[in-house]
């Protein structure tokens, strides 16, 4: 195996591949070991969500975004309820303002079939 090839007579050194190729593996085990992979937990809301049942939610979301996870809240329409859109920004900038002084949003959608999501992260 070449070790330096630009020096002045190049330098060479004889090894064991299976060896080499052997320690090259750990090495990439090694490495992904200490990755850090973001995970997303997501909330399902609907537009006509009690008070009491939207602040259960968020405090799930809240010990989410604690333990280092992203947070996505889906908002569900369905039947009717695609008649009054205007329901749905209500509980949205509901659960934002609930969710200030710990997390900021990252990414909003628009409407996607039946479903608005929206991404959090936290601060």
């Amino acid at each position: 195996m070449e070790i330096s090839p630009n020096a002045k007579p190049p330098v060479c050194k004889i090894l064991d591949y299976g060896k080499f190729k052997y320690e090259e593996q750990k090495r990439d085990q090694q490495s992904k070991k200490k990755q850090h992979v973001v995970k997303i937990k997501e909330i399902r809301l609907r537009p006509r969500i009690d008070q009491h049942d939207l602040e259960t939610k968020v405090n799930m979301g809240r010990k989410f975004l604690k333990d280092g996870c992203k947070l996505k809240v889906t908002l569900m329409f369905r039947g009717r309820e695609l008649s009054r859109l205007d329901l749905g920004e209500i509980v949205l900038d509901k659960v934002a303002e609930m969710l200030t002084d710990i997390a900021e949003i990252e990414k909003r959608d628009p409407m996607e079939g039946r479903r608005i999501t929206v991404m959090y992260s936290a601060k």
